[in-house]
């Protein structure tokens, strides 16, 4: 009876020993059957027909819209639908707009960059500023590009390469003038008949 009692005591211990050694030797494996995590690598957050309003001392200063934004893990704001801006001036009174095809905000360095047929309007002025890519600081409220510009303004056309200019376009330098063309026609002196 002693001999069956340790045949039963080691099947009732050995079983289970070797089931669990099994069960260990299954879940282990070589480090390339491992696989990692998969690193989302999209936007943090995405908004859909944005406004924003910028303010200072309860004044409206600035209105940003936007068909969609995407917000990155880095802060980086992109706008890959297009993005329009409205500027307003000490009186509250919408002075300029600036709109393009799309564009990014730099969260570490607070750059607005747009690009894709950027027109940028004076509305006090009537001025028109055209370009392919444009950035804007906010903090020092200047916007500025190396790229080719137009600008339209009531008496000519103005083109060149690289512009520097406030953001509501009242003072400018184009970098690299090519050209200036009057939009009136003169009409020359009349020639006295001899």
């Amino acid at each position: 009876m002693q001999q069956d009692y340790s045949k039963m005591l080691f099947r009732a211990l050995l079983l289970p020993l070797l089931a669990g050694l099994g069960l260990l030797a299954g879940c282990g494996g070589t480090e390339k059957e491992i696989k990692q995590p998969v690193t989302y690598k999209g936007p943090l957050r995405e908004v859909r027909n944005l406004e924003m309003l910028f303010s200072d001392s309860a004044r409206l200063k600035i209105h940003l819209k936007a068909p969609l934004q995407l917000e990155q893990t880095n802060g980086d704001q992109h706008f890959p639908k297009g993005v329009y801006i409205e500027f307003y001036n000490e009186d509250g009174v919408k002075s300029t707009t600036l709109k393009a095809n799309k564009g990014i905000r730099y969260a570490s360095t607070n750059l607005y960059n747009v690009r894709g047929n950027v027109i940028v309007r004076n509305l006090e002025k009537g001025e028109t500023l055209n370009t392919e890519e444009l950035t804007w600081k906010p903090e020092t409220k200047k916007i500025f590009t190396e790229k080719f510009v137009t600008i339209t303004t009531a008496e000519e056309i103005l083109k060149g390469e690289g512009l520097d200019a406030m953001q509501d376009m009242t003072r400018y330098r184009i970098r690299k003038p090519t050209g200036v063309f009057p939009l009136k026609q003169t009409t020359p002196a009349n020639k006295t008949s001899q």
